[in-house]
């Protein structure tokens, strides 16, 4: 007879491999070959077995294949659209995650490579190295809400000289003929145009300053009423008084009356809680009815002289500790590729074709959502437990 905790990781064992097929019922009809089904079943497993690295061999071995062939050829000949499991994906996240206060994080990372010859590879900055590094670079979009967060699309970024204007790469490499350069902030607002148009359940869209110092990207989402947090360069110009003035000039020259500032906690970090001391100004811009723009700062506990610096559009009434919370919620999609990397491989591919990429990031994103729901479960079932034990102790 097995003890209650063995009974407990029994269930729970059996609860996962019980999610993971249901999991993929829901994107089965995607795939119209039987043998393409069942080896995506078999793909989505092996990026979740403990191996080294989840490239062809390893997950090769880790489904039960005796060579890598059935692998690649899910990733390079099968026929199925990455897009469409791209929706389903989206559509599982909202199921569990789903919440009317939820945040849009974008955010790009690297992938290191070697060669010349993967789609999109370049000697470009990375943010994950922290340097200029032979690399592609995806950007992606997160779904953040206070039950769980995970990652919701993606999009390859295309250098535009070594790739987007090279005929022979883009051939060699399969890139469609409609796909053509787009910026980062294009790429993003692309993704968060089919998060909105798919009804996706959100208020506030934050990212860093790759996206924050995009203009257009920022009037788009004025337009279309989307209330932001992004964060901008010290040098961010702004109008204030008929004049340009860099941000941190704005705050430098800002009487103490108008820029008082509240110390917040932002949401937990590695080493505990993230806190700071957060003001804000209006921007006299025109906005909306009911709306209004705002210049955020954060400022270091520890040192004064640390600051950073975001754009805000919001509702009138939106508070100080309700902006930068949200500004805080921009760390959990760095969370998010931590996880993904190491417990599901998102960046231990070996593919060189444009469909490839987005199917084997599509389908680890997949897994790791799966990953987050599950931990979500788990989380639930703990808090009954202990909200049960306390009630018999009582």
């Amino acid at each position: 007879m097995a003890n209650r905790a063995e009974q407990g990781q029994i269930e729970r064992i059996t609860g996962w491999r019980e999610g993971l097929r249901e999991l993929h019922s829901r994107i089965a009809p995607r795939f119209v070959r039987p043998e393409v089904r069942s080896r995506v079943e078999r793909y989505l497993h092996g990026l979740l077995e403990p191996v080294e690295r989840r490239n062809g061999w390893q997950l090769a071995e880790a489904i039960g294949e005796r060579s890598p062939d059935g692998v690649q050829r899910l990733l390079n000949g099968a026929r199925w659209d990455a897009g469409e499991v791209r929706d389903d994906l989206r559509e599982y996240v909202v199921e569990h995650f789903g919440d009317p206060e939820g945040v849009l994080v974008v955010d790009e990372t690297g992938f290191l490579k070697k060669g010349e010859k993967s789609v999109g590879v370049a000697r470009q900055y990375s943010g994950t190295a922290g340097k200029v590094e032979n690399c592609q670079v995806g950007v992606f979009l997160c779904y953040a809400t206070r039950r769980g967060r995970a990652f919701i699309d993606r999009a390859l970024y295309l250098p535009e000289e070594e790739w987007a204007n090279d005929e022979a790469r883009r051939e060699e490499a399969g890139v469609p003929e409609e796909v053509e350069f787009a910026t980062k902030g294009e790429l993003a607002r692309g993704m968060l145009c089919r998060a909105l148009e798919a009804e996706v359940p959100a208020k506030w869209v934050t990212a860093d300053e790759v996206y924050g110092n995009d203009g257009k990207l920022r009037r788009w989402l004025q337009e279309n009423e989307q209330a932001y947090v992004l964060a901008v360069a010290r040098s961010h110009p702004l109008m204030v008084a008929f004049r340009s003035k860099r941000a941190e000039e704005v705050v430098a020259e800002a009487p103490p009356a108008k820029l008082a500032w509240a110390r917040v906690e932002v949401g937990a970090g590695s080493k505990g809680p993230r806190v700071y001391d957060w003001a804000r100004a209006r921007l006299p811009y025109e906005n909306a009815e009911g709306w209004a723009q705002w210049l955020l700062v954060r400022r270091s506990v520890s040192d004064p002289e640390d600051l950073a610096y975001y754009r805000a559009y919001s509702p009138e009434n939106a508070t100080l500790s309700e902006l930068a919370k949200v500004a805080g919620v921009r760390w959990s999609i760095e969370e998010c590729f931590e996880r993904a990397k190491g417990e599901v491989g998102l960046d231990h591919y070996e593919v060189r074709y444009w469909e490839s990429w987005h199917r084997h990031i599509t389908l680890c994103l997949l897994a790791h959502a799966f990953l987050e729901v599950t931990r979500a479960v788990a989380n639930d079932e703990t808090a009954d437990e202990l909200t049960t034990s306390g009630k018999k102790g009582s």
